[in-house]
């Protein structure tokens, strides 16, 4: 069944042509850009008077025939964009008034709606498959009042395109079979008289055809569908059926609208009908200005873009800040509304924008990220065959003109972009994405085609770029008066600038242009610059020659200094390809060494003379024991090393003789100042009544050495010994360096370690002498007074002077001097203790006066450390103190002590063995010995053989003076007497728990006409005894077998000590009783080879 729009009838012309258009996809619509001659320069953005003119009648028409609502972020006042626009092109008011009346009076322009469907979405299906075959009519209803009011509040009717609109100017779209989502994209443009009367109209049909009632039943798939065929049967043929409309007010919309619209019912069924999606905009016809008539629109927009930018660009130059793209809202809607009343494509937009963007760019200073967006815009839509010839043209000649200005930009971007300036980087950045963005269009790729790679261009721009930097640099550092001296500084300062210079772009610059197009700015800028700055540095140090003064020096050296720190920019030996020009820079310099080693010392002595002569002597705090002159010294030192490290010389030879010029030089400055420090000294005590001053001089003095020895300790540190070692390895003997380095510095530390101890004896002098008069008024104290008072004046002054001294003296120097005063103290301690050996009482204040001294001069740790205290004469003397202290029964029970350990050391049994059982009971305090045997006695009378007897006696006598001696059998001619004889000693057990307690088993051999001879003694020790231990019951009490045993035939020392003691009685008979044994024991000594 045929629709009443399908019937063949002639339309009008209007018509056919409105079907022609929506019968076809949307596409620009525009006027055709006239024939223009190709310019390859870009034109300027100012306009002549008469351009001006016309351009602002098109600006001020466009405002005053504005259609449709503003945009959100618009200007909705006409009066304020007209304000704008006097103000955009400076006119003044009389001629903006004029111009503003002649625009009123043109003619207005035609009014037309550009409509475009797009697509619907959810509508009813109204075919007996679901579905339906949609189709829109649409058009425009004239002459509706103000009480039409929104489309809700009119009647609901069906037909409100074919009722209300004229045939001829109702547009269709074409049919899309069998979908509920339906796809058009089809533009219709719309005219109207009067925006306030208008309103749009669009109906959505399902077109029906004639169809069979089997072939229906065939589509048939659910009950719904059976509805359908019984409704279509009552329906008449070929009728279509209603899916919904949509009815706008134009004065309603924008000039510009977008969106999504719901299909209205015309009854209350089925109220949900979908949506359409639909795009409205307002344009203008036969507008009536002169530049709309003679131009193009494009070219019209681009001029009026051109002319807004640039007075927003230079309103924020005015106000002292940086256009950041963003058009204000009267510039934004002034383009806005002109390029939608002109129709202008968005791609015509875009590139109106990068025309415009781009030739003010060159001009006016604003952020060149403004470029990006038209270029992104450009490369998103391009397609090369919507642009005349004339406008190809215009756009490649954009694209090589902003290539062009940009790669002038980026050769002089040292000037162009500061680093002063905070957003520098930024902006370069900026510049050469937009240049790679460019260059990367299919655009630029199609138009031109015979461009370069942009980062070939670049890298030879920069190369040009950094010579002629260089040139300009040298050109402002030439010396205003000629001379060697002079162009040697400027030489100095052009180095300096280009090492400067490439740290810049180490830092800053090289990141930008390597991430940016991947180029090594910073190697290409070292390997022109090293050219340019070899062949300066070589002529200049050729006109210099071997003769070289010490201000010329002193400039050579600087230069050498800049050039080394310039060198170490660039790549390393094993990263460089060829040869550098700067390769052996350091041999044009090679005769200005000795001048800079002569330099060195002489500022570095007058420097230490200076120090000295200022030097007050005076500590510098209480922490920093060493004066002034000492920690200008050591900067000195450190001034030296660091000028050693300045000139690192490559060739290892001539760096070993560096090397040794300084070392030599430092150990002569050391001893330089040791004299000149001690000069100082006598210089300033010289009149000095007070003592003390003079010793704090001198404290000051040996710490001040001190200070400079450890200064000097480390000169293979800062000379770097090692490398210079491992550089000079295969040049020099094996040990030259060791034997040369070392022997002068170990030659400077032993003459400083000899004045250090010369200084500190000379303190330590000063207070011997008021030891030992301490220590000799200690023995003359009366005996009324206790040891450990009569100490007391010499500790007060041990630590008077000692507090003093460590005060004074750094940690160091004050170790060395209690070494010397504790050595010293323990002679005179010594002396005093062998000239008091028959006085325990004066051997007992020495013995304490020792005990404190150890305390005093260990002083918790701060002192000198236990090994360096308990030196051997320390421990013997401490050993004969102890002995001469002690009382004369604790001598005694000391030798017994030490017999005891005689015999348990004693293995050999060559003057024969004893055995004894010994046992004690205490219980009835009973010490029970039982004489076994004899045995391998010595043969003492003239027979061959002895008559042996045993003599037992409990020693020390003073410990058990109520028993007596027990006496066994004596048994004649017998070597090996078997005894078998018990003794019972009746005696507590505290004396026998007492040290040296014992049991003496003296063997003699009876004579009956003279004394007995002695065959030998033992020693059995109490506290071994079973039973003395605290044992109840001894139990089986073993057997003791005890070598016999002669006195020390040299004499005791403990002996000797009893016997200078004259007049203690006990002492002399104890003493006596062992010297007769001695004697005996002499007497009968061992024969060579028993």
């Amino acid at each position: 069944m045929a629709t009443p729009h399908s019937q063949p009838q002639r339309r009008p012309p209007l018509l056919r042509q409105a079907i022609k258009i929506r019968r076809r996809k949307a596409r620009d619509l525009q006027d055709p850009p006239p024939q223009t001659v190709r310019e390859v320069d870009p034109p300027s953005h100012h306009l002549s008077p008469e351009e001006r003119a016309l351009l602002y009648e098109e600006a001020l028409y466009t405002v005053l025939h504005r259609l449709g609502q503003p945009e959100p972020n618009h200007v909705s006042e006409a009066s304020e964009l007209l304000r704008y626009l006097q103000e955009a092109f400076q006119l003044e008011p009389e001629e903006h008034q004029q111009m503003l009346q002649n625009a009123r009076e043109l003619q207005k322009p035609m009014f037309f709606l550009k409509a475009t469907v797009k697509q619907a979405k959810n509508i009813l299906g109204k075919d007996v498959s679901g579905f339906s075959d949609p189709y829109c009519l649409l058009g425009i209803e004239q002459g509706v009042g103000t009480s039409g009011g929104s489309p809700g509040a009119r009647r609901r009717q069906k037909a409100v395109v074919r009722d209300t609109i004229p045939e001829e100017q109702t547009h269709r779209t074409q049919v899309i079979n069998q979908t509920l989502n339906p796809v058009w994209e089809e533009t219709f443009i719309l005219e109207f008289k009067d925006i306030a009367n208008a309103s749009f109209r669009l109906d959505m049909w399902d077109l029906d055809t004639v169809e069979s009632v089997r072939q229906k039943l065939g589509e048939l798939t659910d009950l719904h569908g059976l509805r359908r065929i019984i409704k279509e049967v009552r329906k008449d043929k070929g009728q279509d059926d209603f899916l919904g409309n949509v009815v706008l007010r134009l004065q309603h919309l924008r000039s510009r609208e977008d969106q999504w619209y719901p299909l209205e019912p015309c009854t209350e069924t089925y109220p949900d009908r979908g949506q359409c999606h639909l795009q409205f905009q307002f344009i203008h016809k036969r507008r009536a200005t002169r530049a709309s008539r003679s131009q193009p629109s494009y070219t019209v927009h681009l001029r009026l873009l051109q002319q807004l930018v640039s007075h927003e660009v230079i309103q924020h130059q005015a106000g002292s800040t940086s256009w950041d793209g963003s058009l204000s809202p009267q510039a934004a809607t002034i383009l806005f509304l002109h390029a939608t009343q002109k129709d202008l494509s968005d791609f015509h937009q875009s590139m109106a924008q990068w025309l415009a963007y781009s030739r003010l760019y060159q001009s006016l200073e604003f952020p060149s990220s403004c470029l990006l967006h038209p270029i992104t815009s450009i490369e998103y839509q391009w397609i090369q065959g919507r642009l005349k010839e004339e406008q190809l043209e215009e756009l490649a000649t954009s694209f090589s003109s902003l290539l062009a200005y940009g790669l002038s930009l980026i050769r002089r971007f040292r000037s162009v972009f500061p680093l002063s300036v905070a957003d520098s980087p930024a902006r370069l950045q900026s510049l050469l994405r937009v240049l790679v963005q460019m260059c990367k269009m299919k655009a630029f790729g199609e138009l031109c085609s015979d461009s370069a790679p942009l980062p070939n261009l670049v890298t030879e721009t920069l190369r040009t770029g950094t010579v002629e930097w260089f040139h300009l640099k040298q050109q402002h550092h030439q010396p205003m008066v000629q001379g060697l001296l002079e162009a040697g500084k400027a030489l100095l300062s052009l180095v300096q600038d280009i090492t400067g210079d490439l740290h810049q772009c180490q830092r800053t610059w090289h990141k930008i242009f390597h991430n940016t197009l991947k180029i090594d700015l910073f190697s290409m800028a070292f390997l022109e610059l090293q050219w340019l700055v070899a062949k300066r540095v070589q002529e200049h140090t050729a006109a210099v020659g071997s003769l070289v003064s010490p201000e010329m020096g002193e400039s050579l050296f600087q230069l050498y200094i800049s050039l080394k720190e310039f060198c170490r920019l660039g790549p390393g030996p094993t990263k460089r390809e060829g040869v550098l020009a700067l390769d052996g820079f350091h041999r044009w310099f090679q005769p200005a060494i000795p001048s800079w080693l002569q330099k060195t010392y002489n500022v570095a002595l007058a420097r230490v003379q200076r120090a000295v002569h200022m030097d007050k002597l005076v500590p510098l705090g209480e922490l920093t024991k060493h004066s002034t002159s000492a920690v200008d010294l050591s900067t000195c030192f450190a001034q030296i090393s660091h000028t050693a490290q300045q000139l690192d010389w490559p060739d290892p030879e001539e760096a070993f003789m560096i090397t040794v010029k300084f070392v030599e030089d430092t150990c002569r400055l050391a001893l330089v100042y040791c004299s000149l420090i001690k000069a100082r000294a006598r210089e300033l005590s010289a009149g000095q009544k007070d003592q003390g001053q003079a010793a704090n001089m001198l404290c000051v003095v040996v710490n001040d050495m001190e200070q400079l020895r450890l200064v000097i300790g480390k000169l293979p540190t800062q000379l770097a010994w090692e490398a210079l070692e491992r550089q000079v390895g295969a040049v020099l003997e094996q040990g030259q360096l060791q034997h040369t380095l070392h022997a002068q510095l170990q030659g400077a530390l032993a003459g400083l370690g000899h004045e250090i101890r010369t200084g500190v004896q000379t303190l330590a002098k000063q207070l011997e002498v008021g030891i030992a008069k301490h220590i000799q008024k200690l023995l003359s104290v009366k005996e009324s007074v206790l040891p450990e008072d009569a100490i007391l004046p010499l500790m007060k002054f041990l630590e008077v002077e000692l507090c003093y001294m460590n005060t004074n003296l750094v940690q160091e120097n004050f170790s060395s001097l209690l070494t010397l005063l504790w050595t010293h103290t323990l002679t005179v301690l010594a002396e005093a203790a062998a000239s008091q050996r028959s006085s325990p009482l004066a051997s007992k204040r020495l013995q304490i006066a020792l005990q404190n001294l150890e305390v005093c001069f260990h002083a918790e740790g701060c002192g000198l450390p236990p090994m360096a205290l308990h030196t051997d004469t320390f421990q013997a003397l401490q050993r004969d103190l102890e002995l001469q202290a002690a009382s004369s029964r604790r001598l005694i029970q000391i030798y017994f002590c030490r017999r005891l350990e005689q015999q348990a050391e004693a293995t050999s049994e060559e003057l024969g063995v004893i055995t004894v059982k010994a046992s004690y009971r205490a219980s009835e305090q009973k010490l029970r010995i039982e004489l076994l045997s004899a045995s391998s006695l010595l043969p003492l009378d003239s027979n061959g053989s002895s008559d042996p007897f045993v003599q037992l006696t409990l020693e020390p006598r003073q410990a058990f003076p109520e028993l007596a001696p027990r006496e066994t059998q004596k048994h004649k001619k017998d070597l090996h007497p078997l005894f078998d004889e018990t003794f019972e000693f009746l005696v507590p057990v505290e004396p026998c728990r007492e040290d040296g307690a014992c049991v003496l088993l003296t063997v003699l051999d009876h004579d009956t006409l003279g004394a007995d001879d002695l065959e030998g003694e033992a020693f059995l020790p109490l506290c071994s005894v079973p039973g003395l231990p605290g044992e109840k019951d001894p139990g089986e009490v073993p057997q003791t077998r005890l070598p016999l045993t002669y006195p020390a035939p040299n004499g005791d020392p403990i002996l000797q000590l009893l016997e200078s003691r004259k007049g203690d009685r006990e002492a002399q008979a104890f003493v006596k009783t062992r010297r007769q044994r001695a004697k005996q024991a002499a007497q009968h000594a061992l024969k060579p080879g028993r």
